[in-house]
C-alpha cells in the first residue's frame, strides 16, 4: 500500500487551491478580530429581526432597537477594518438613524 494519503474528489490539493482560477475562495479575513466581530454584529442584527414582528408586549420594540445599534455599530467596526467605504456610509447612516429613534422614542426627548 501506498504512504500517499488518497485524495477524495471533494477535497484539493494545496498547490491546486493555490493556483486555481476555478476553486472559490473567500474574499473576507478568517479568524481575525473582524470575522469575531461581524458574526457578533450579525447575530444581533437577526435577533433585532426576530422581534421586529412581534406586536406584543410593547417593550420589545426597544430591544429591537438596542439590539439593531449594536448590529449596526459591529457592522461599522468592521467596514472601518476592512477600510470599505461602502460599509462606512451605510452603517454610519444607520447608527445616526436608529440612535435618533432611540433617543425620540425611549428616553422621550425632543
Amino acid at each position: 500500500m501506498s504512504d500517499k494519503k488518497k485524495i477524495s474528489k471533494n477535497e484539493f490539493h494545496p498547490d491546486e487551491i493555490a493556483y486555481s482560477n476555478r476553486i472559490q475562495k473567500s474574499a473576507t479575513p478568517k479568524q481575525d478580530l473582524s470575522w469575531y466581530v461581524k458574526w457578533t454584529a450579525s447575530c444581533f442584527i437577526l435577533a433585532s429581526m426576530s422581534i421586529r414582528g412581534i406586536p406584543e408586549p410593547e417593550y420589545l420594540q426597544f430591544y429591537d432597537t438596542l439590539f439593531s445599534l449594536i448590529g449596526v455599530a459591529g457592522w461599522m467596526v468592521v467596514g472601518l477594518l476592512w477600510k470599505d467605504r461602502a460599509l462606512i456610509l451605510l452603517n454610519g447612516a444607520g447608527i445616526v438613524l436608529i440612535f435618533r429613534t432611540l433617543v425620540t422614542e425611549y428616553l422621550m426627548v425632543i
